[in-house]
């Protein structure tokens, strides 16, 4: 077991707050994904990816629709905006930070 105080919750609060942290970022388009992965290191995408390495019986496209609450060229094609050079390199720092050696 874990000494980590998330372990301890129960996935029924655990469940229901990644619900809300999706709901949120599917409220907030300005929050481009670029720019969580510049902040934060990860991004809508990442969680699509995360359900399907925890587990989830879905393909990489469904994994996405289920987070972006419509599919993914849908939603890349009526928010998502052009990176700027600026973005990019911001996110390949934040990245980096993410390398666990």
């Amino acid at each position: 077991m874990s000494d980590d105080p998330i372990d301890a919750l129960p996935d029924a609060v655990a469940a229901a707050a990644f619900r809300r942290l999706v709901r949120h970022l599917r409220h907030r388009h300005d929050a481009q994904n670029i720019d969580l992965m510049g902040l934060a290191g990860f991004c809508r995408n990442c969680l699509a990816d995360w359900i399907v390495d925890a587990g989830a019986p879905l393909e990489k496209a469904a994994a996405r629709e289920a987070i972006h609450g419509m599919p993914a060229a849908e939603w890349k094609q009526r928010f998502q905006t052009e990176a700027t050079p600026a973005q990019l390199a911001r996110m390949e720092a934040s990245v980096a930070l993410n390398r666990r050696d």
